[in-house]
């Protein structure tokens, strides 16, 4: 049984591999050529920053979650502009999902949603309800924060070719981990019974894919991503999961900014904001 999971797993990760690295390649370059404007892009854009977040955290970087955390910390962004980023954040779930043709529509659809929410909340808690949010909390006063890189060991000088190419590995690994934990769980558990059982949380398995989507870690939306493609998991719960996943933004925030009491509230109202978003879209059939 684990050799034969084994290999459907392999198989499937190494089908991938073409799509996956040209996707990591675009990736790199604008990382390495547009890494600067993007974060004056954020600074620059004031309470409006979070129409310039939530487009922006799109890309699938996640470096750019750690950019806006560090930029909160020093509270240069609103509040607003940093929940636009964390809910626009897909990472890797992006050039997953590009390297499957057939998941195509899924991607267009997913980036739709996320932008939709990420520029909703963000206008929410920067403009219509500024004045229910602590004056402590809101941001954009001043300071300043370094850009940062989400792959630590990342050198400036390693080539975009070379860097995609680790990225795809690292990437290909966590997938074919992943397709063979899952693969397996499906084979000892039997597939129906693991289905019915994220099934039978029907309008609420978004509740539970926000909380995987908290993960300080890119491998959370692999995960996530994994259980949509193998069914495991329905749209809305994607959508859950990988709007309150921000990659290692999260991690960047706690270490950015002194306030636990603060960044816990913010943590909670991530996983509220990937959760309802997830439900809204439960409760409309999507």
């Amino acid at each position: 049984m684990f050799l034969d999971v084994f290999m459907d797993a392999l198989i499937d990760t190494v089908k991938m591999l073409p799509f996956l690295y040209l996707a990591c390649l675009a990736i790199e370059a604008i990382e390495h050529s547009h890494g600067d404007r993007i974060e004056q892009a954020l600074a620059g854009g004031g309470r409006w920053g979070c129409a310039a977040g939530a487009v922006l955290g799109c890309i699938p970087q996640c470096g750019f979650s750690a950019m806006a955390a560090n930029l909160y910390g020093g509270r240069v962004i609103t509040l607003g502009t940093l929940m636009a980023v964390f809910l626009a954040t897909s990472d890797e779930a992006i050039p997953l999902l590009v390297a499957l043709p057939g998941a195509w529509k899924s991607l267009g659809l997913l980036v739709a949603m996320k932008l939709v929410f990420a520029l909703a909340a963000g206008l929410c808690l920067d403009v219509l309800f500024k004045g229910l949010v602590p004056r402590s909390l809101r941001g954009g006063y001043t300071g300043h924060a370094d850009e940062v890189d989400c792959h630590e060991k990342h050198e400036e000088k390693v080539s975009i070719w070379r860097a995609a190419l680790r990225h795809t590995a690292e990437l290909a690994g966590f997938i074919l981990l992943f397709s063979l934990v899952i693969g397996l769980i499906f084979e000892a558990v039997g597939q129906e019974a693991a289905a019915g059982f994220l099934g039978s949380l029907g309008v609420f398995q978004p509740l539970f894919t926000a909380l995987i989507g908290l993960v300080p870690n890119c491998a959370a939306s692999v995960l996530l991503t994994q259980l949509y493609l193998s069914g495991g998991i329905g749209f809305p719960a994607l959508v859950a999961g990988l709007c309150s996943g921000a990659g290692v933004g999260l991690a960047v925030l706690y270490r950015s900014n002194p306030s636990l009491k603060q960044n816990l509230f913010i943590t909670l109202l991530l996983w509220g904001l990937g959760a309802g978003c997830g439900m809204l879209l439960a409760l409309l059939g999507l």
